[in-house]
């Protein structure tokens, strides 16, 4: 479950100013919840009650966490209202870059893909004229994957994909081969990725990653994994 995530292109009127000239950039996810702490507490009450009256797992997470005191405040203030396990939404390169920091101070990580290819290639979702550039393939993308997935690693903590990425089968695959340890996407891509997974080992995922990290670009990376995972030919 993700906490309150207003701002941008969800803009709610008693948390954000509608007057902002570049909401992406401005007062987003955990920053506007900060700025209206009641709102968070009283939803986290809400989630820590919820989860205490019944027998589901319930993980809490912040969105648009940018800094490792984020990361802090947030887990202690979810611990501090009683919820069991809480964790940070990986959005943006700074996020990502500190990921072993970061993760030091959450139970989990989730990267959303959209938002973190977004940032990472200055490139507007939202906004036609970039849309070109927002490919998850790309290589800077997928370093900033690595880093997280990394981190996970070291740390024993659970890292996970969220976006448009994890419904691609081929780059679910890579995102795996990364350090991705579950994977969210729309029920209608369930089956072709659950496929595209089971032909390959951890081992290979590993390699086909190593093959998109090694490209210049969104096209080559895509090209440059379909080649190495075709089947040999006799």
């Amino acid at each position: 479950m993700r906490a309150l995530d207003a701002g941008a292109d969800k803009p709610l009127s008693f948390l954000n100013d509608a007057d902002e000239e570049n909401p992406a950039l401005g007062l987003r996810g955990l920053r506007a919840l900060r700025a209206n702490e009641q709102i968070l507490r009283d939803q986290l009450t809400a989630l820590a009650q919820a989860d205490a009256a019944t027998d589901a797992d319930l993980w809490v997470m912040a969105p648009m966490v940018s800094t490792v005191e984020e990361a802090r405040y947030f887990t202690a203030l979810g611990r501090e209202l009683g919820l069991k396990t809480v964790g940070v939404m990986v959005e943006v390169p700074s996020s990502a870059l500190l990921a072993d920091r970061i993760l030091a101070n959450a139970d989990f990580a989730s990267i959303g893909t959209n938002d973190l290819t977004q940032y990472t290639l200055a490139a507007d979702r939202l906004l036609g004229s970039v849309a070109a550039f927002q490919d998850p393939w790309h290589p800077a993308v997928l370093r900033l994957v690595q880093e997280v997935g990394t981190a996970g690693r070291a740390l024993g903590k659970p890292v996970g994909i969220c976006g448009e990425a994890a419904a691609d089968p081929l780059l679910a695959v890579v995102l795996v081969g990364l350090g991705a340890t579950s994977l969210s996407m729309s029920p209608a891509a369930l089956a072709d990725v659950r496929a595209e997974l089971a032909l390959h080992t951890r081992e290979e995922a590993e390699a086909l990653a190593a093959v998109a990290l090694a490209a210049d670009s969104a096209v080559e990376a895509r090209a440059a994994v379909t080649a190495a995972s075709a089947p040999a030919t006799v």
